[in-house]
């Protein structure tokens, strides 16, 4: 039986493309910062809208309008915030939808909500306090994590570290920033 070039469907027709690897478009490092980010995107929704099954939806969308969006060689913490701004703008087409408000009635609930203090430097100036109280370590995986945005990936690269090693120190980092007294 011999194969008939004109029949491509045809099984014994020999395909000169067998045995070969075909190299998909690889993912960005914007993309794979984003999809590592997603697993707080969705517990940030969760916690809003108490719901799983809407959650991941929500998440879903999120990433459907993030992704394709993102700045190649953002910095993770602008790729973060842009989740979240996105995440956001999201819950409040949800919210509006299911309380049949517009967006706009939403927003205006939310700044009434807000109460507007005097800003000051105390904050800053206690967390400085608390940040000088702790050692070297503990202060520089804080400092990373929380002040510049940083992903465990990249303290651990930082740190020269493993990601676990990272996660138990930040964990410790807090229960001794915790413990330390910003009153002397």
């Amino acid at each position: 039986m011999t194969g008939d070039p004109s029949r491509p469907d045809d099984p014994s027709t020999p395909n000169e493309h067998a045995g070969e690897v075909v190299e998909l478009p690889s993912a960005t490092r914007a993309t794979d910062i984003a999809l590592d980010e997603l697993e707080l995107v969705y517990a940030f929704i969760y916690a809003r809208v108490g719901n799983r099954a809407d959650a991941e939806d929500l998440t879903q969308q999120v990433a459907m309008k993030a992704i394709p969006r993102l700045r190649q060689g953002a910095p993770a913490s602008a790729i973060r915030g842009y989740l979240f701004a996105t995440a956001r703008s999201v819950l409040g087409a949800f919210w509006s939808m299911r309380l049949g408000l517009s967006q706009a009635e939403l927003h205006e609930d939310l700044v009434l909500a807000v109460q507007q203090g005097p800003t000051s430097d105390e904050p800053a100036e206690r967390a400085q306090r608390i940040l000088a109280g702790l050692s070297d370590n503990y202060r520089r995986v804080l400092e990373l994590r929380f002040l510049h945005g940083y992903s465990l990936k990249e303290v651990a690269a930082e740190m020269r570290s493993t990601v676990g090693a990272v996660k138990v120190m930040q964990l410790r980092a807090l229960r001794a920033a915790a413990k330390v007294d910003t009153d002397a």
